[in-house]
C-alpha cells in the first residue's frame, strides 16, 4: 500500500486539528529545502516557442479560479461573487459534484452574472488516478456533470494528475497542475508559467493546460500560517516582469467572512481583498483578465502547434 493510501484510510480517524498540525510540520521542513524554487522557480518564466503576446499587448495575464471543496465553501459562494464582482473581477468556481449539493440556482446565477462553473472531481479525495480501471469508471460519471452543467474545465482533487489519461475527460481545458508547488502530493510541477496545450492522438482530443502558478491560500495562511499578502504581491510581480500568466487557486472554505480573526482553519476573507485591490491599482489597465475557458481558447487559437507537450504523470 502506498503512503498516500495509507494518509486516507486513516485520515477520518485523524482529528481535524491534528491533521494540520503533522501537515504544517512536513510543510514547514519542506519549505527551508525548496527556497531555490519556491514559491518562484526562476526555470518556469522562459517564454513559449514562437510567443507573440497577450491580446491588446497587455503584460501579463490573470485567471482567478476557486475550488470548493465542502458543503460550507458551497454556502459562501454567493458572498465571494459579490467581492469579486464588487471589484471589476470574474473567475470559475470548481465544485465537487457527490461531496455536496451544489444547487443548479447557485451554478446558473454564477454564470448569469459573468462567472464561469468548473468541476473538481466526484469527491474529494485520492482515489480517482489510483487505478486506470478506477479512473476510467469516474470518468464516465465525471463528462456526465461536465455536460448537464456545461462545465468545460476539470481540476483533479489535491491536484492529481495524469495529463495522458485526462484524454478520456470531455473538456476544453484541465487546471491540475502548477509551475513549481514542492507541497503537494503529487509535488512535480510542469516548468512554466504559460498555458501549454496536450496533444492526443489520432483517437482522443488534445486540450489546453491551464498550471496555477500562484501560491495556494490554504499553503499560505492555513500551513504557513502567513499573516499577509506579501508573497502573493512578490510573486505576482515576478509573474508580471516575466508577461506570465498569473493563475491564482483560492477556496471560499478557509475564508472567514463573519470576521477579521485567523482561525486555526481560515483567514479572514479581506486578505484575498487586499490581494485584488492590489492587482487593480498597481497594474491598472496592463493585465488581461479572463476566465479559464476563455484563456484555454485563446491558447488553442493560438499556440496549440508551437506549445504543446505531452507529459505521463503518474500518482504512484
Amino acid at each position: 500500500m502506498l503512503i498516500k493510501d495509507i494518509y486516507y484510510f486513516v485520515k477520518p480517524f485523524i482529528p481535524r486539528r491534528l491533521q494540520l498540525f503533522l501537515r504544517s510540520r512536513i510543510a514547514l521542513r519542506k519549505r527551508q529545502l525548496s527556497t531555490n524554487i519556491w514559491p518562484t522557480d526562476e526555470r518556469t518564466g522562459k517564454l513559449p516557442d514562437g510567443w507573440l503576446g497577450w491580446p491588446e499587448k497587455k503584460q501579463f495575464a490573470l485567471v482567478l479560479t476557486h475550488d470548493v471543496e465542502t458543503q460550507k465553501g458551497q454556502e459562501k459562494c454567493h458572498q465571494l461573487m459579490k467581492l469579486e464582482k464588487d471589484l471589476g473581477f470574474r473567475s470559475s468556481f470548481n465544485f465537487v459534484a457527490e461531496e455536496y449539493n451544489v444547487p443548479s440556482e447557485l451554478r446558473r446565477c454564477l454564470v448569469e452574472n459573468g462567472f464561469e462553473v468548473g468541476l473538481h472531481g466526484l469527491s474529494h479525495d485520492a482515489k480517482l488516478f489510483s487505478s486506470k480501471k478506477i479512473f476510467q469508471r469516474q470518468a464516465a460519471q465525471i463528462n456526465y456533470y461536465l455536460n448537464t452543467w456545461g462545465s468545460l474545465g476539470f481540476r483533479s482533487p489535491s491536484m492529481y494528475h495524469n495529463l495522458d489519461w485526462i484524454h478520456e475527460l470531455k473538456i476544453k481545458y484541465d487546471s491540475s497542475t502548477f509551475d513549481t508547488d514542492p507541497f503537494e502530493p503529487q509535488p512535480e510541477g510542469v516548468g512554466t508559467i504559460f498555458p501549454f496545450w496536450v496533444p492526443g492522438d489520432p483517437n482522443q482530443n488534445g486540450y489546453v493546460e491551464l498550471p496555477y502558478t500562484l501560491p495556494q491560500d490554504f499553503t499560505l495562511f492555513v500551513l504557513f500560517k502567513e499573516r499577509n499578502v506579501a508573497i502573493w504581491k512578490k510573486k505576482l510581480n515576478w509573474i508580471a516582469e516575466h508577461g506570465g500568466m498569473a493563475l491564482l487557486i483560492t477556496h471560499p472554505d478557509y475564508m472567514n467572512f463573519e470576521g477579521i480573526t485567523v482561525c486555526h482553519e481560515g483567514f479572514p476573507w479581506r486578505y484575498y481583498e487586499e490581494f485584488l485591490e492590489y492587482i487593480k491599482s498597481k497594474y491598472e489597465d496592463r493585465y488581461w483578465h479572463v476566465l479559464p475557458k476563455d484563456m484555454a481558447q485563446f491558447w488553442k487559437e493560438n499556440y496549440m502547434n508551437v506549445t504543446s507537450k505531452t507529459i505521463s504523470s503518474k500518482t504512484s
